[in-house]
């Protein structure tokens, strides 16, 4: 036999060896990943979601179709001062109040559009009852599955007592802030009431009787230098007459009190075009502004307020201040043209005029609205209830 024919019947041999050695190599590896595979199945089944609802510090209900509860975690039993036991197979309605009689879902516990608690757009405020009836606030998220042909919910709820509590005493606290700054206002109102009918009284007195005194003086034969003196001396009382009207204006104008509102605010209106150079239209009736001293006050010290900013702050050159009432209802609208006003500036700490224009407002039930829609310049928007305020209308009651 020749040797390549030898080497023809060995070749064949030798390949079997080596796919048979491949085969088995690879069917080890296989099989090796397939246990790898099953141990992590075994643990992942081992580790099943009812573990995790266990261990959940969140109280969570999964409930069927007709509002039953079928299982609830320890949390939830917590929350409601019972147990596991006595809340699975019980109706949702013993530890959630219902929002209506009819109430037979579980959805129809969580209304939609009815009842957002806000803090997410899936949150629902609902009413708890504890095992001692005792009810308090709850959020609730819920979720549904389709589980064999049948609804299952599940209902995620958090006890916020504790944060409606916090709530209602920032809201005590906001109240008694604003009753303690409408008192201010008014102590402070009256103060300035004192203090110009002070000065309008007694110093305004003396000072029209010294000017008296210097007219019958010029009216005697003086020397030249002494008439001089007296003028001097005239003029500068005529001068302090001035500022102490300004002065006691300021505190509070007498027209406020002897015209009423239509005219201290006609006042108001031309002493701002003199001093500032802004010309200011009022548009009013003054038998629509005959209300008492407590609301005319409140407009008049907004108006005033309103156009001290804009002399101050906005470089306008024209305002329109115009005043409607609509039933029991004052509208009144402040307009200029001036660089308008950003939304950041009106939350700044120095805005104090604009804080005491909302806490005016918001004293008499009011609504106020500032916005640089209109360019250019700004406007404010304010509505103000009248009732009890429009003179004549208790008489007539």
């Amino acid at each position: 036999m020749t040797p390549q024919r030898r080497l023809r019947r060995h070749a064949p041999g030798k390949a079997v060896l080596v796919f048979s050695f491949l085969g088995g190599y690879c069917a080890g590896q296989a099989a090796a990943a397939l246990r790898r595979a099953r141990a992590v199945h075994r643990a992942t089944r081992a580790f099943d979601g009812r573990r995790i609802v266990h261990s959940a510090s969140d109280a969570i209900l999964s409930i069927d179709e007709h509002a039953v509860i079928l299982l609830a975690n320890p949390a939830a039993a917590q929350m409601f001062a019972t147990s596991v036991a006595a809340m699975q197979g019980s109706s949702l309605a013993r530890f959630i109040q219902p929002p209506s009689r009819g109430a037979m879902a579980p959805c129809d516990y969580f209304p939609t559009g009815g009842g957002r608690a806000g803090r997410r757009a899936t949150d629902y405020a609902v009413t708890g009852i504890r095992a001692n009836g005792q009810l308090f606030p709850i959020e609730g998220s819920i979720s549904t599955v389709d589980h064999d042909g049948h609804e299952v919910c599940t209902v995620i709820l958090r006890d916020v007592s504790e944060r409606h509590l916090v709530q209602q005493k920032l809201a005590r606290s906001h109240d008694q802030l604003r009753q303690l700054s409408s008192a201010l206002q008014t102590i402070r109102e009256e103060e300035r009431t004192h203090i110009a009918r002070e000065l309008h009284d007694d110093l305004g007195q003396l000072l029209a009787s010294l000017r008296m005194d210097l007219t019958l003086l010029q009216s005697n034969k003086l020397p030249e230098a002494s008439q001089r003196l007296i003028e001097g001396m005239e003029t500068n009382l005529l001068m302090a007459i001035a500022s102490l009207r300004r002065i006691a204006t300021n505190l509070r104008p007498r027209a406020l009190d002897e015209g009423g509102l239509y005219f201290a605010l006609q006042g108001l209106r031309d002493d701002f075009s003199e001093r500032h150079g802004i010309a200011c239209t009022l548009l009013a009736e003054e038998s629509e502004l005959r209300l008492d001293d407590a609301a005319s006050t409140a407009i008049f010290r907004i108006v005033q307020e309103a156009l001290t900013n804009i002399a101050r702050h906005a470089g306008a050159t024209r305002v329109v201040l115009n005043l409607d009432r609509v039933n029991h209802e004052l509208l009144l609208t402040i307009r200029d043209d001036g660089r308008g006003i950003r939304s950041e500036d009106m939350e700044k700490k120095e805005s104090l005029g604009l804080v005491g224009m909302r806490e005016r407002v918001w004293a008499m039930h009011g609504e106020i609205t500032i916005s640089s829609d209109e360019t250019p310049g700004t406007r404010i928007d304010i509505v103000l209830p009248l009732s009890g305020h429009i003179m004549g209308e208790e008489m007539a009651n």
